[in-house]
């Protein structure tokens, strides 16, 4: 049987405001659908730096790896998010050499540093984008605009509280 396979693109690496968390967020190339997988900042650094078109004076680990893998005669023929488990997902780097095919497991974050290194072709599962993939629609765009407000509510009232200073006779609303 087929492995069901979709491409995705790095769109790109953000970074969680209020955590400072990383994330990189994957996009598939047929549909509006996203897969956000979180990673270290270092993995997220060599992603984004990457994608910036900055490159470092001396070799980082992935450039080395790329590197060693061309001096070797390996093609690196893919990468694939392969599957999801219990909250960690996992991804495959799919090698050639001389007509033999390797499957190696990596982690998604080294995979992706690795791709957009080589310029080779990003696919997920089409089961891990049916678990963990995120769509835009209407319904949440709706409820984002709820939080929106929200927000902005929040932001005036704040600035209000700041302008009246300490020791003002007004009390800050909750």
């Amino acid at each position: 049987m087929a492995e069901s396979l979709a491409e995705v693109v790095v769109e790109s690496v953000r970074v969680h405001m209020l955590s400072s968390q990383h994330v990189v967020l994957l996009k598939q190339t047929e549909r509006e659908r996203y897969l956000p997988i979180w990673i270290g900042p270092w993995e997220a650094n060599a992603i984004a730096t990457r994608l910036q078109g900055v490159t470092p004076e001396r070799p980082l680990t992935h450039d080395l790896f790329a590197a060693t893998l061309a001096e070797l005669g390996i093609k690196l023929r893919r990468v694939v998010v392969s599957s999801l488990s219990e909250e960690t997902f996992h991804a495959t780097l799919e090698l050639e050499q001389d007509g033999r095919t390797y499957a190696i497991d990596a982690r998604p974050s080294d995979a992706l540093a690795l791709a957009v290194r080589t310029g080779v072709r990003i696919f997920a599962s089409i089961e891990v984008l049916d678990r963990a993939g995120v769509e835009p629609d209407n319904q949440v765009d709706e409820k984002l605009e709820v939080f929106r407000e929200f927000v902005n509510s929040l932001d005036v009232d704040l600035e209000e509280d700041f302008r009246e200073g300490p020791g003002s006779d007004q009390s800050p609303s909750v």
